[in-house]
């Protein structure tokens, strides 16, 4: 037999071998394998089955219970938008029933915007806090309420703190001069007037035609002599 025969034949003898060993390992684990395939499939069942037969339904009934409380909540019955006003509940009892839908997410916004306007700020904080999404402007608006709650509690370093955040990453013309504003101020109140400096020009800089850098020129002067 020549030398490229026998590899051939060599290698044949090889994959039957190979072949022969899996089949064997199969028919010796089989009842593993079958186990195992089941656990996966049943695993995969109770995942879909959650999302359709309990979140989906949860979170169907947490729209409609939000309806109050953001109706409540647009004409600025803050406490009731909170509490619930008797017949259908308030945030609150939204963010402890549904914590774990997107409208008990939504509820927690709310709940800290409230209570930023009841002037419980340390509430406001807690539950802006927990309140996330993926929305960059809606995120940075959160962050500058936060700025907010901060600014009331008389903690200047830390409210300018958030709403120098706030700031950066997408800006846009509605809210992003705003919060700059508030920054520059919040910062010297902290008594960093070189970075209420830096906020200012940049607000001179890159919102030019916004009402906040209409009167910008003053603050620039006011931080400056400060700086002296």
């Amino acid at each position: 037999m020549s030398k490229e025969k026998q590899k051939r034949a060599d290698g044949f003898e090889q994959i039957e071998e190979a072949t022969i060993s899996t089949e064997q390992f199969i028919e010796k684990n089989q009842k593993l394998l079958v186990r195992g395939v089941l656990v996966i499939i049943i695993v995969v069942g109770v995942i879909l089955g959650y999302y359709r037969f309990y979140k989906a339904p949860m979170e169907e009934e947490a729209l409609k219970q939000m309806f109050v409380a953001e109706n409540l909540f647009e004409k600025d019955s803050f406490n009731m938008a909170l509490n619930g006003d008797g017949n259908a509940p308030g945030f609150l009892e939204i963010i402890d029933k549904y914590s774990s839908t997107p409208s008990g997410n939504l509820a927690n916004y709310y709940a800290g915007i409230c209570y930023l306007h009841l002037g419980d700020n340390q509430n406001a904080i807690k539950h802006l806090e927990k309140f996330s999404s993926d929305d960059v402007i809606f995120s940075s608006m959160v962050t500058a309420n936060l700025g907010d709650a901060y600014m009331q509690l008389g903690d200047f370093k830390k409210a300018s703190s958030y709403y120098q955040k706030a700031t950066t990453g997408t800006t846009n013309m509605a809210t992003t001069p705003v919060i700059m504003m508030k920054a520059g101020l919040a910062f010297e109140k902290a008594n960093d007037y070189k970075s209420a400096l830096n906020m200012y020009e940049r607000l001179e800089k890159e919102f030019p035609a916004s009402y906040e850098a209409r009167d910008i020129e003053k603050y620039i002067t006011r931080a400056k002599l400060h700086m002296k």
